[in-house]
């Protein structure tokens, strides 16, 4: 038996795909018209990144729910496959480029506002809510 079975999986992969799809296409960007699109943005990989590692760490948890007290290798083996992506993913992804991507734009920031924050959005975003993110 598979460790999640892949009708599941398959259903999974086809809403993330779905919604991704959908708030793309909903939203007109004129960033999305020039080369690269959103894709050009350290700070849009770092936001796909984190997301599919947190889609990767939910999955590994709920396998390892699922199969508690299972006595198939088969399952063993998958889970440590899973387990192995996930920690790969953290040291290698998601924890370096996250760290750089905050350290960057705060340290742009406190040289230069105005680079990475506009005053202008100060009338629309709270203060505490830049912070709070």
């Amino acid at each position: 038996m598979a460790l999640i079975p892949s009708q599941v999986l398959r259903v999974a992969i086809l809403l993330s795909y779905f919604s991704i799809l959908c708030n793309y296409k909903a939203i007109d960007m004129p960033a999305h018209q020039t080369y690269g699109g959103s894709w050009k943005f350290l700070t849009f990989i770092d936001l796909v990144i984190q997301a599919v590692f947190f889609g990767v760490c939910v999955l590994t948890d709920l396998s390892s729910l699922l199969t508690k007290g299972s006595e198939s290798q088969e399952q063993e083996r998958q889970l440590k496959k899973l387990i192995s992506l996930r920690d790969w993913m953290m040291a290698v992804l998601a924890f370096p480029v996250g760290v750089f991507v905050v350290t960057m734009f705060w340290a742009l920031y406190l040289y230069d506002r105005d680079l990475v924050y506009p005053r202008l959005l100060d009338n629309f975003i709270p203060q505490w809510l830049n912070h709070g993110m």
